[in-house]
């Protein structure tokens, strides 16, 4: 057993702003062990050159491979080319995330359930809920 989870870092989120991505920048990862050691890990190794990242949701998964993860992801979102930045160089798993996207999935979701509600703003747990459930889909 594994876990997935997603993080972000409050400096990549504000330096992707900067260089003309999204403030919506999100890692994925598969860890073995828990989702807290992951995030010392990515904090300890200075992930992606920044070490402020935290935990935003996580979940079991059978098949732990973040490979497989990070390719089921990359065919709904765009996986940040971690070639083309130098400042992320080798940081793979990093997602910048279209709220477009996360709209229509939940009005989808809301729709299909029967609930007519106005979607109100799009909220960080929604775009993680969507990033797992996109992944585990």
């Amino acid at each position: 057993m594994g876990i997935l989870y997603v993080a972000t870092s409050k400096n990549l989120a504000s330096w992707a702003a900067d260089v003309g991505l999204t403030k919506h920048v999100y890692k994925l990862g598969v860890a073995e062990g828990t989702a807290d050691d992951a995030i010392k890990a990515l904090n300890d190794d200075g992930f992606a050159g920044e070490s402020d990242w935290r935990l935003l949701n996580q979940q079991e998964v059978d098949d732990p491979q973040e490979a497989d993860a990070v390719e089921r992801l990359a065919k709904k979102e765009k996986m940040v080319d971690p070639n083309y930045y130098p400042k992320i160089r080798g940081a793979v798993g990093i997602f910048k995330v279209k709220i477009g996207n996360v709209a229509n999935h939940l009005l989808v979701k809301r729709a299909l359930a029967g609930d007519e509600q106005k979607l109100d703003k799009v909220k960080t747990a929604d775009i993680v809920a969507y990033l797992i459930q996109s992944v585990l889909q």
